[in-house]
């Protein structure tokens, strides 16, 4: 009985360690290159970090992130299409204020083709996103997997002489476990079952007693 309670415990629990483990990061500022060799983005400003329960406080300049691609393999530059993840890299670094780690908090590379996708074209100004896995080590040496997406600006004018833009905002998570989160109907079974066996177990003991 005892046992059975534990295990469904930690069932309950799963999501909540699950969540427990990732890191998530923002970003905005950077310099961004664009060709058909790759995109590189250097320096952009870590805005925002979680690891685990702690939370740095936003509004501060925390680290860095820096990205680069592999070369296009489908599609246009302009219209959109995918980048290969080969020879790719993608690294946050801390600044260690406010809770965050000093130097590298998370170092890896794209894995798998990364989509590169026009959504606007609002002015004078082109407005794509970078969207990604990546994998690679956190500051503790543990292995990971997550996913990133970014938000590139790119003036028209520069889009005709370098290809150059400024990173508007980027959003990363890595680390979470890749759980199947159950169904509200589930879970409150699931609890009652667990509320139920407790009940059964001290019920025991005082008869025991």
């Amino acid at each position: 009985m005892k046992r059975i309670a534990i295990l469904g415990l930690c069932t309950l629990l799963l999501p909540i360690a699950a969540w427990a483990n990732a890191i998530d990061l923002t970003n905005e500022f950077g310099s961004v290159t664009i060709a058909g060799s790759g995109i590189v983005a250097l320096r952009s400003e870590l805005t925002g970090v979680s690891i685990g329960w702690r939370k740095a406080p936003p509004g501060h300049n925390l680290g860095s992130i820096s990205f680069s691609t592999g070369a296009l393999i489908e599609g246009t530059l302009l219209g959109g299409g995918l980048f290969s993840s080969t020879n790719s890299s993608f690294v946050a670094t801390g600044s260690g204020k406010y809770g965050v780690p000093k130097g590298t908090i998370f170092t890896g590379s794209f894995a798998g083709p990364i989509t590169w996708t026009l959504e606007s074209h609002t002015g004078n100004n082109y407005v794509f996103e970078l969207a990604g896995d990546v994998m690679g080590t956190t500051y503790t040496g543990r292995g990971v997997n997550g996913t990133t997406l970014q938000t590139i600006y790119v003036n028209q004018n520069s889009w005709y002489q370098n290809q150059r833009g400024t990173l508007h905002s980027g959003v990363t998570r890595v680390g979470a476990a890749p759980i199947l989160w159950p169904e509200p109907d589930t879970l409150l079974l699931s609890a009652t079952g667990v509320a139920i066996i407790f009940a059964a177990t001290r019920r025991r003991r005082r008869m025991r007693a």
